[in-house]
C-alpha cells in the first residue's frame, strides 16, 4: 500500500472512479417542454368556457337592427370648382351646413374630399379650411391609385 494512496484506490462508495464523468452543464428541457405542453391543454379547454358567460335569454323587441357600417360623407370638387355632397349639388356657403345635418357623429365625423385633377388647388384647399375650421378633425382626401408601369 503506498503512501499517496487514498483508501478504496481513488473510487467512491458506488465503484465510480472520481475521474469518469463529467458533471452535467446544460439544462434539460424534457420537464419544462411537459409543463408547457401541460398549460397548453388547459388553456385550450378553458378558453371557450370563458366566452360562453352565463346563459340568458334575451328580451325581444321591436327596434331595428343598427347599421354596422354607413356610407362616409363625401365633398366632391368638380374640375370647375362646384361643390357636391354625396351627389347633391351645394354652395361653398351651405358646406359646412349641409355637412353638418348629415354627420350622425357630430365633428367626430370622418369626411373624404374628393377633388379633380385639375381642379384648382386652392378650391380645395378652402374646402378643407372651411371643414376644418368648423371642428372637422378628421378629413381624408381620395385619389386614385397609379397604374404600374
Amino acid at each position: 500500500m503506498g503512501m499517496g494512496s487514498l483508501p478504496g484506490g481513488g473510487r467512491n462508495l458506488r465503484g465510480r472512479g472520481r475521474i469518469g464523468a463529467p458533471p452535467i452543464s446544460e439544462i434539460n428541457v424534457t420537464p419544462m417542454v411537459d409543463v408547457m405542453l401541460v398549460l397548453l391543454i388547459v388553456f385550450m379547454v378553458a378558453a371557450p368556457l370563458m366566452t360562453m358567460g352565463v346563459p340568458i335569454t334575451l328580451p325581444k323587441t321591436d327596434a331595428q337592427a343598427m347599421p354596422i357600417e354607413r356610407k362616409p360623407i363625401t365633398v366632391t370638387v368638380a374640375a370647375d370648382g362646384t361643390l357636391s355632397i354625396d351627389g347633391e349639388p351645394v354652395g361653398m356657403d351651405r358646406l359646412v351646413a349641409s355637412v353638418s345635418a348629415l354627420a350622425v357623429e357630430g365633428t367626430d365625423e370622418r369626411l373624404y374630399v374628393r377633388g379633380d385633377a385639375t381642379a384648382a388647388y386652392g378650391a380645395i384647399m378652402e374646402v378643407m379650411g372651411a371643414l376644418s375650421a368648423a371642428g372637422y378633425g378628421q378629413i381624408g382626401l381620395i385619389t386614385d391609385r397609379k397604374e404600374a408601369p
